[in-house]
């Protein structure tokens, strides 16, 4: 190889560490942004529940100065019952929430109920539905007890982590090299643990070049995964499966549509060769 290509060849990687680098702490102050707006107005909301008491629910409960955006003030007892919410869930109030939690949920709940008033400000992570567009997301929530309420605000989490990504390629692989007729099933079946939240696996036969398993769109089983490109034009398929006959993983970027958000994002993809199959899981930087 001449020198000038080996040169070229490093800046390209260089480039593409750097910008790796650059999309996840972007990640990482957006959510450091959403967190810090979301406990500023759980304190606020606190320091006014304080003030007032019980008054204030009626103002958590309406649009207003407790609504910012996706992030509203909701407010339960200590048994659980809903008294409050500036979001969805205000159908709820009067109502048990542990009664329309599923069970490993419930339990969790339970916890957040027995927590003491001294430990302050304190943190969780559960699924929701997100009313703005529908879909059950993950959502971190921070609350803190006041007497016998728990005053809360959350915030969704349309984007996993580049570590999330690499730890469900992990699954996948293991998976298949275990019962891969099974998982391949599973995968198609949109169960499993394969898919979550914006993050899914898709599987390719290296010989055929053609999808045996995807965790969001079907109808690609069985088409030819060499002659994807994404809605740039730029080619997805080939490239991914040339890098796997030069080694055994591998990371590519693109564009493809956030099954979550529903917009094209950038995505960066962890592959993976397990046995004949070409294994892939991406994240998305928006």
């Amino acid at each position: 190889m001449p020198v000038v290509s080996k040169r070229r060849t490093w800046k390209t990687l260089l480039f593409a560490a750097f910008a790796c680098i650059g999309m996840s702490q972007a990640m990482a102050a957006n959510d450091e942004q959403e967190a810090a707006s979301a406990k500023a107005l759980l304190e606020k909301a606190v320091t006014h529940y304080r003030q007032v008491g019980d008054k204030a629910l009626a103002e958590f409960s309406r649009q207003g100065e407790f609504v910012n955006g996706e992030r509203y003030v909701f407010v339960t007892d200590t048994n659980g019952v809903m008294l409050a919410s500036g979001g969805p869930s205000v159908v709820l109030i009067g109502r048990d929430i542990s009664s329309v939690l599923d069970p490993d949920l419930q339990k969790g709940f339970k916890e957040v109920l027995q927590t003491p008033e001294s430990a302050g400000i304190q943190q969780a992570e559960y699924r929701w539905q997100n009313w703005r567009d529908g879909k059950v997301e993950r959502k971190r929530v921070y609350f803190q007890r006041v007497g016998n309420r728990i005053l809360a605000v959350g915030y969704y989490l349309p984007r996993a982590a580049p570590e999330q990504a690499r730890a469900l390629l992990d699954k996948a692989s293991k998976a298949l090299e275990q019962d891969q007729d099974g998982t391949v099933q599973a995968i198609n079946s949109l169960k499993g643990g394969f898919l979550q939240d914006d993050l899914y696996v898709f599987v390719v036969n290296v010989d055929t070049k053609r999808y045996v398993a995807h965790g969001t769109n079907l109808r690609l089983v069985n088409t030819d995964f060499s002659k994807i490109k994404d809605p740039e034009g730029k080619p997805v398929g080939r490239p991914m499966l040339e890098m796997l006959k030069k080694q055994p993983e591998g990371e590519y970027e693109y564009r493809w549509r956030n099954p979550v958000t529903g917009k094209i994002e950038h995505k960066h993809a962890y592959t993976r060769k397990v046995g004949d199959f070409l294994v892939a899981v991406g994240y998305y930087s928006g």
